[in-house]
């Protein structure tokens, strides 16, 4: 953890903008501190600097045990750069809507970071980016980016309660998140207070529509997945992809038929970038990360991009899915 870093993080259970007062335990050469602490002057709370990463909360809350989980065990397959295809960064430049020369030297928040899929992309582009977890997540974040040097950071805390100040950066970005968490309309509203004037926002979730409800062979899972322990989540994951995997991966080249993989109760993912093992590797990832999670509460964008629009900023993309605007 960097000082600059430091300097932008204010106490998140107080409403002010006082800074935290910082104690160094360790420290390596290139001046990042790996532990210490920071501390509240207002309301005397510590909080721990271990492995590089201020901490704002006090353990994982229970409903994201699973994303600590699958980021710790899958933590490279999204990312880019070790996987060695460029699905992250396609998607990433797409719903955003942010361009490369745009990301050069700006100061980009990555609200719910997982592994770092998406803050590796902005770190490669030059983007100095702060990644946020409320989960253990956040460590394998640090792990995957640290190949980026300072122009990453590691926080973790809630998105209910970030430790910025307010009007801190030049971009804020939530991708694969929102639906989440226990509460996505307090999330949609609460990140657009770290922008800067003109700052630009995006995000990305899982959209409310008919068609979503054709997958109800898997919505009839999660009834009963979403309160099993991670252990036994992964073994029905692992159990459903080594039998249904070779369906999917015969029936995707064909027009017409392939639609059937989306009644099938695996989360397929036969990208032709990708590897034969690569693919059975993210559709066991995918299909974990879909029975895992204890909420998952879709949104319409339209709705969304109201919600945007009525905090004042100016939204300048919409589609299923994906809303960006602009901080006036």
């Amino acid at each position: 953890m960097k000082q600059e870093t430091v300097d932008l993080l204010v106490c998140p259970k107080c409403d002010g903008d006082k800074a935290l007062e910082l104690s160094i335990q360790e420290k390596i050469e290139t001046d990042e501190i790996l532990t210490g602490s920071l501390k509240c002057s207002a309301c005397q709370t510590d909080y721990p600097i271990t492995n590089g990463i201020a901490r704002f909360v006090e353990v994982d809350d229970d409903y994201c045990e699973n994303f600590g989980f699958q980021w710790q065990k899958w933590k490279d397959i999204q990312i880019d750069r070790l996987a060695g295809h460029t699905l992250s960064e396609t998607r990433f430049l797409s719903d955003s809507g942010w361009s490369r020369d745009w990301l050069e030297g700006k100061l980009i928040l990555d609200g719910g970071c997982g592994a770092g899929r998406f803050t590796d992309v902005a770190a490669g582009l030059g983007a100095r980016v702060i990644a946020c977890d409320l989960s253990g997540a956040i460590d394998a974040c640090r792990e995957t980016t640290s190949y980026h040097g300072g122009r990453v950071d590691c926080i973790q805390a809630s998105l209910f309660e970030l430790p910025f100040k307010k009007g801190t950066f030049d971009g804020v970005f939530c991708m694969g998140v929102i639906q989440h968490t226990p509460d996505p309309a307090r999330v949609i509203r609460s990140l657009p207070v770290f922008l800067k004037s003109g700052g630009k926002l995006a995000y990305n979730f899982y959209e409310k529509s008919v068609a979503s409800w054709g997958q109800f062979i898997k919505y009839g899972l999660r009834f009963i997945t979403r309160t099993m322990s991670v252990e036994r989540t992964l073994r029905l994951s692992n159990f459903l992809v080594r039998l249904f995997f070779p369906v999917t991966h015969f029936l995707a080249p064909i027009p017409k038929i392939r639609i059937l993989n989306f009644f099938i109760p695996i989360c397929a993912s036969h990208d032709p970038d990708l590897t034969k093992e690569q693919q059975f590797t993210w559709t066991l990832l995918d299909t974990f990360d879909w029975y895992g999670p204890r909420y998952e509460i879709r949104q319409r964008y339209t709705e969304v991009a109201e919600t945007v629009r009525g905090l004042g900023l100016e939204v300048v993309g919409s589609r299923p899915g994906v809303v960006q605007a602009i901080q006036n």
